[in-house]
């Protein structure tokens, strides 16, 4: 199992000491940038890191959440993309074929990377219908590490949000994660 956080702008920084992989959240809905984003890419790239950005998924525009994401998200060839499919502050969410929509219009924009889902164990098993995660799953659930109470093939899990969301992912090195995101 390989180490990796995921941050936001609520981590002004981060310790990479021991980390093999960085997530970072990029945008949100069609407005939001992070704005400690070129920072915190900055820090994992200097600790040499695979690094990945997510989106917040708001319901609706999806081709507008797609073409803002992929247009502020400073990816390069070998970065990871997800989407963070949960519930917004307003109480709503993006339906499952939402979801799906974004996840195929990301890969079909950018066919060389990876893309993921990011969800928690109660979205997956009662929100999600088509059983669809892109290139591999994203799961938060807040138990043993590399351990997540789902019936799914999962690559990262996200297992403890103190104090900051830790995950671990499963791969057997990191050269084995660099040459996955790789295509």
């Amino acid at each position: 199992m390989l180490h990796g956080v995921d941050v936001s702008a609520y981590q002004p920084s981060y310790d990479t000491d021991g980390l093999d992989f960085v997530l970072i959240k990029a945008t949100e809905g069609r407005t939001y940038v992070n704005p400690r984003l070129d920072a915190q890419v900055k820090r994992a790239r200097d600790a040499e890191c695979v690094v990945g950005f997510y989106h917040f998924l708001w319901p609706g525009d999806v081709a507008d959440q797609v073409a803002y994401f992929l247009e502020k998200a400073p990816a390069k060839a070998g970065d990871l993309l997800a989407v963070d499919w949960e519930q917004t502050g307003a109480q709503t969410r993006a339906s499952s074929a939402e979801k799906d929509r974004f996840l195929r219009e990301v890969k079909r924009k950018r066919p060389g990377h990876r893309v993921l889902l990011y969800c928690n164990r109660q979205f997956w098993r009662g929100h999600d219908t088509s059983g669809y995660a892109g290139d591999g799953l994203w799961i938060a659930d807040y138990v043993s590490a590399g351990a997540p109470r789902i019936e799914a093939s999962w690559r990262i899990h996200q297992y403890t949000d103190d104090p900051l969301d830790r995950n671990v992912a499963d791969f057997a090195s990191l050269r084995a994660l660099r040459d996955w995101a790789a295509g």
